[in-house]
């Protein structure tokens, strides 16, 4: 999706700027390193105004993924939290995306970042469903990609950083390439791990199970929303290695993510999931989790920070 909005604010460093004067120097170490750990964050109307959706715990993985890679945000929580309402609010949105990125910027050239600034902004801008309209309806065709997930050893999973991106970038053209909406990848040991940017979800026989993080996955917050939400439901909940074909021999598959929402997964690897269009639980999670985003349901009050 292009964003381009004229007009629109973005926070940089402390202060609001024009969307076409939100720029940095060709040489920051971020565009050449990667050096850049982000979130995504959603903002949904409810009956009480816009409101972020577990905001608190978007930007404490901020924190800790910046600890990971020793940059020292020159912010406190408090001070982001501000600056992602401060966004919302110039841009007048009601539901929106925010991208709040600190990177290390234009310091020194070369491979340690240490002597790089580093640098905050935070951006927001109307995002409909991340894998297409009728995603949530029909579901999504998927196939395991012939890229692996980051090992532990070699880059940290946990950290949301730019760098883990460029691993499902790949594997993303590479399912788009092959007709595919979104593709599935596994670690080096062959278990399944997440999507090119979301979690993933499998029901057998009436549980559901999610790869656990030490596969090498993200531990995504709509991942740790879903498995709370499926445990009310009385939803026997597990997470264990899954196997290759047991994505294909699912009663249910689906995505998770903050972009990606909830939404079932059809097809992989020209294997039918299911019957193919009724995925019962799948729905059930779905409806729940939206009502829980929208303010419409009881409880959970606690996730909602409301801009307004």
């Amino acid at each position: 999706m292009k964003v381009s909005l004229k007009g629109s604010k973005i926070w940089l460093d402390g202060r609001l700027v024009d969307w076409e004067d939100a720029k940095v120097h060709v040489l920051t170490h971020a565009l050449h390193y990667a050096s850049a750990v982000f979130e995504g964050i959603r903002v949904y109307t409810t009956p009480k105004g816009p409101a972020a959706f577990r905001l608190k715990d978007h930007i404490k993985r901020l924190f800790e993924s910046s600890k990971i890679y020793m940059m020292d945000i020159p912010y406190n929580m408090e001070e982001l939290i501000d600056a992602v309402r401060l966004t919302v609010n110039a841009n007048g949105y009601k539901e929106c995306y925010v991208r709040p990125i600190v990177f290390r910027g234009y310091g020194t050239m070369g491979v340690n970042p240490l002597n790089s600034p580093v640098q905050v902004a935070v951006a927001a801008w109307e995002w409909g469903s991340y894998l297409g309209s009728s995603a949530a309806m029909k579901g999504v065709r998927c196939m395991v990609s012939s890229w692996r997930r980051i090992n532990a050893q070699s880059l940290p999973p946990q950290a949301k950083s730019t760098a883990n991106y460029a691993n499902g970038g790949l594997a993303k053209a590479e399912a788009v390439k092959n007709g595919y909406d979104e593709a599935i990848m596994l670690n080096t040991e062959g278990y399944v791990t997440e999507g090119s940017g979301e979690n993933i979800f499998r029901v057998k026989n009436g549980v559901l199970s999610t790869p656990p993080a030490s596969a090498g996955v993200l531990r995504g917050i709509t991942r740790d929303t879903v498995l709370k939400l499926a445990e009310e439901m009385n939803i026997t909940t597990e997470k264990v290695n899954i196997t290759r074909e047991e994505l294909y021999t699912a009663d249910e598959l689906f995505f998770s993510g903050t972009a990606t929402e909830v939404v079932p997964i059809r097809e992989v690897d020209g294997r039918q999931i299911g019957d193919g269009s009724n995925y019962p639980i799948t729905a059930k999670i779905r409806k729940r989790y939206l009502e829980v985003v929208h303010g419409e349901a009881d409880g959970h009050e606690d996730w909602l920070l409301y801009l307004r």
